[in-house]
């Protein structure tokens, strides 16, 4: 690992407020032997996809930027980076739902945190692409099937969780604007405890900094022509 790469990291932490530190990474590249070698073939083209995407993404803060580049630094050193069992941290799918007129999004109470967030998850083999892994979380969290993504992320976040692991770790979470049709009415799955959309202007008590963040990145998002 480079200098550049633990400044990258350290600027993460201190810009984004997060838990992510320096040796977080150190004990990634020292577990990379341990890496499964059906599982990094399994996830190839996805984790190719992903250095793609997020090396073409221009930031819109330095905020941003330094944490890009946290993600780049992860996919470099693992090559499982996609995978959930990439203890160290792993790369996950969100999608910020607007509705059809942008002025509600929809959030879900998530089980195992016990807060409202975006709809996302977990990267699966099947997954090509991380903004295909976005919408395939979205639809299959929120019920609709018509649903519109942009192929562009507009936020990225890094976080501490103990997810479906059993033990802490990290999400490097890719966050991408997806539109409902107008009139969606979402039905709830197994995987929340309640779904509902919001105004994007009244987001429910609880909602973390992140999801904030992300929900403003979505609004502020350049709009494709219909």
């Amino acid at each position: 690992m480079t200098n550049d790469h633990l400044t990258a990291l350290d600027a993460a932490t201190d810009d984004a407020a997060t838990e992510v530190d320096a040796a977080t990474a150190v004990d990634a590249v020292a577990a990379v032997d341990a890496v499964d070698a059906a599982v990094v073939a399994a996830h190839a083209a996805l984790h190719a996809d992903v250095q793609t995407v997020l090396g073409r993404w221009r930031p819109r803060s330095d905020c941003q930027a330094a944490i890009r580049e946290a993600f780049l630094t992860l996919l470099e050193i693992r090559p499982d980076a996609t995978a959930r069992s990439s203890v160290p941290g792993h790369v996950t799918a969100s999608s910020v739902v607007l509705s059809a007129d942008r002025r509600a999004v929809l959030l879900t109470l998530h089980p195992r945190v016990g807060r409202w967030v975006q709809l996302g998850g977990h990267c699966e083999p099947e997954d090509i692409t991380i903004a295909g892994a976005a919408l395939r979380e979205a639809r299959e969290e929120s019920g609709i099937a018509d649903l519109q993504i942009d192929p562009a992320p507009v936020h990225l976040d890094i976080h501490p969780i103990t997810c479906s692991l059993g033990r802490p770790t990290r999400h490097f979470d890719v966050r991408f604007r997806v539109i409902a049709p107008p009139a969606a009415v979402p039905a709830i799955s197994a995987e929340s405890v309640d779904l509902r959309f919001f105004p994007v202007d009244q987001l429910p008590d609880g909602v973390d900094d992140g999801v904030r963040a992300a929900v403003a990145a979505a609004l502020s998002h350049p709009t494709e022509p219909d």
